[in-house]
């Protein structure tokens, strides 16, 4: 089985490679660049269009370079507001290659109002991290959520989750049949 996520992140990589090996074996799994002609930090449903266009991006590359894919994969990483409290998740849009498309969510976790002001100021997230970190490329490591929880949950471990949801209509087809 060969699976293309919209991105090199290790991170991202590796969380598709995890969650879709709970169900499929011997599956490959390789990252390719796209745009998700979105925003660098998305905010609410700009999330979900991200995660989509990168999927979409994907289906076309596979297209044009005749590349044979059972499922194509986009992450987008965003924020959102919810009962006047903002929060960081993580959106994914699996999309097969009889074009069924599906969507799932990490948890939500909630973001301190002082990377707020600088999200909604039009830096990223992961940018953001890094300065309070005092680290650099958090975001290919343990993420926001690996900061904000002192390491015990990681980002890839945040992405599996969302990536495991958005496979539920692939493994029970019949329920999700219209």
């Amino acid at each position: 089985m060969n699976i293309l996520v919209g991105s090199k992140n290790p991170v991202k990589i590796e969380s598709v490679r995890e969650a879709f090996s709970n169900y499929f074996n011997s599956i490959e799994v390789n990252g390719r660049e796209v745009d998700s002609k979105v925003s660098a930090q998305p905010i609410n449903n700009e999330t979900f269009t991200g995660a989509k266009n990168r999927a979409n991006e994907l289906v076309m590359l596979a297209q044009k370079e005749d590349l044979s894919i059972d499922y194509f994969v986009g992450i987008e990483g965003g924020i959102i507001e919810e009962h006047y409290q903002w929060f960081a998740f993580g959106c994914i849009c699996i999309v097969n290659n009889t074009g069924q498309i599906s969507f799932g969510t990490s948890s939500l976790f909630p973001l301190p109002s002082i990377i707020v002001t600088e999200l909604l100021n039009g830096k990223e997230l992961g940018e953001v991290i890094d300065k309070i970190a005092d680290d650099e490329n958090t975001k290919q490591k343990g993420g926001a959520i690996g900061f904000l929880t002192n390491g015990i949950i990681t980002r890839k471990e945040l992405y599996k989750q969302g990536i495991i949801s958005a496979l539920v209509p692939f493994l029970h087809p019949a329920l999700y049949s219209k």
